[in-house]
């Protein structure tokens, strides 16, 4: 069974992430340019917040608000749900369907060492799955 930090060593160690004073269309132009649909709130080595689409799409666009001009402390989702790299992926998935969100920042002594998103988990559980079959297969035909 895949640990958190199995799945990191296997995605390698990118983290992207914005400041609490950039502009919310910076956090937007990032995301786009990387391909990715949150990035973590960093103010130097310390985890501030999550920003996410879901965050820009509720608190800007329907709030009408300019994202040329709000900063992303001002939407940002302060309150950030962490796991730590010794969970497995199945405890991550359970911990994102619960809290019905799709990125994991990964802390280790309280140091953000990576980020997992649900595509991550999903992606290890199957194949943990898929390897449990083979085995299975090899047993009873064997």
């Amino acid at each position: 069974m895949h640990t958190i930090r199995q799945i990191l060593n296997e995605k390698g160690d990118d983290m992207w992430s914005v400041s609490p004073d950039d502009t919310v269309l910076d956090a937007i132009r990032q995301m786009a340019e990387r391909g990715v649909g949150a990035l973590m709130v960093m103010q130097g080595d310390q985890l501030k917040g999550m920003f996410s689409e879901r965050d820009y799409a509720r608190k800007i666009i329907l709030a009408g608000k300019s994202s040329h001009e709000t900063h992303v402390a001002d939407i940002m989702t302060a309150d950030v749900i962490t796991i730590n790299p010794r969970a497995t992926a199945d405890e991550g998935l359970a911990l994102m369907t619960r809290k019905r969100i799709r990125h994991l920042p990964v802390l280790e002594q309280d140091q953000v060492i990576g980020l997992v998103s649900i595509g991550d988990l999903v992606n290890a559980v199957i194949g943990d799955q898929q390897q449990l079959i083979e085995q299975l297969e090899r047993y009873v035909s064997g």
